[in-house]
């Protein structure tokens, strides 16, 4: 009997249910214990019932709270757990994301402060025309009408030929700069509106910079086909370059999107090296321009 009592006893003691916290489970609802109390003692049953709805109205309201509480948390739970991937790049960008930001700030923060010449009254008045008619020297405008004008003017087939390729360089440019700033839709530092010209040749976003690009295009290009003595070809590069600075200077364009620039010009004038076309084709195309074209029989 004595094993059986402490065999007893042992259970009790590691039952869960009779620790404290889970005491309550053990004892009976409260609802029978006040209708128990009220039919004993007699009192009105009035007030005990209206005790018990209210008490249920309570808990029915606490139910509801706490359903659309559970509701609202398992919905996050869900989108939480939905996109995961999209915390853990919140919470642990990778190094190449960081690097990338860090890149942008800073070319943001430098373009910025490089805008000197954005504001009439700002630091950069005194040689703020300057600046936009070392600007206006790289727009598409005048170099293709310059180039109409020489070919019109021009009576050598050789002479024809090299104003013929850089047209078709010129327009070539013109283009893919158009389509890719149409594509990228990269905002300058400073937010400007296009202007007038800019509208006229395309030049309505940032990215890249269309002017950059022109002039170490032509810069390469005359470089490659006219005889030029060492100060002139030191001055057309330099020129190349003031060109591209000269629109962050104005606000128009990011450091990068000048870097840029620069890079696409050379692709550029690779590329028409590349597809050079011949004195042959030249008169054919001046032909056909002038209307003047007799096809072969």
């Amino acid at each position: 009997m004595s094993g059986r009592q402490a065999r007893c006893k042992a259970r009790e003691r590691n039952n869960v249910l009779n620790r404290p916290e889970f005491m309550s489970l053990n004892q009976p609802p409260r609802r029978e214990q006040v209708v128990g109390e009220g039919r004993s003692s007699g009192g009105p049953r009035r007030t005990v019932y209206r005790q018990q709805s209210q008490q249920e109205d309570a808990g029915l309201r606490g139910s509801r709270d706490s359903s659309e509480g559970g509701a609202a948390a398992d919905g996050g739970v869900k989108d939480a757990s939905r996109w995961p991937e999209q915390d853990c790049m919140q919470l642990n960008p990778s190094f190449r994301g960081i690097a990338i930001n860090s890149l942008l700030a800073i070319d943001i923060s430098l373009s910025k402060r490089l805008g000197v010449c954005v504001r009439p009254n700002g630091a950069g008045a005194p040689i703020r025309s300057m600046v936009t008619m070392l600007a206006l020297s790289g727009h598409a405008l005048p170099w293709l009408c310059g180039t109409l004008i020489c070919l019109w003017r021009s009576n050598t087939l050789a002479g024809q030929e090299v104003l013929v390729n850089l047209m078709l360089a010129l327009i070539l440019d013109l283009m893919t700069v158009a389509g890719m700033q149409k594509l990228v839709k990269r905002r300058g530092p400073w937010d400007l509106p296009p202007g007038f010209l800019d509208y006229v040749a395309m030049d309505m976003y940032s990215f890249p910079a269309a002017h950059a690009s022109r002039a170490v295009m032509v810069s390469k290009f005359l470089l490659n086909h006219l005889v030029l003595a060492v100060p002139l070809r030191i001055l057309l590069y330099l020129w190349a370059f003031l060109v591209g600075m000269s629109r962050v200077l104005l606000g128009k364009h990011h450091l990068s999107d000048v870097a840029c620039g620069f890079a696409l010009g050379f692709l550029h004038f690779a590329l028409v090296e590349s597809v050079w076309l011949d004195s042959a084709t030249c008169q054919t195309l001046i032909s056909i321009g002038t209307l003047r074209w007799t096809p072969l029989v």
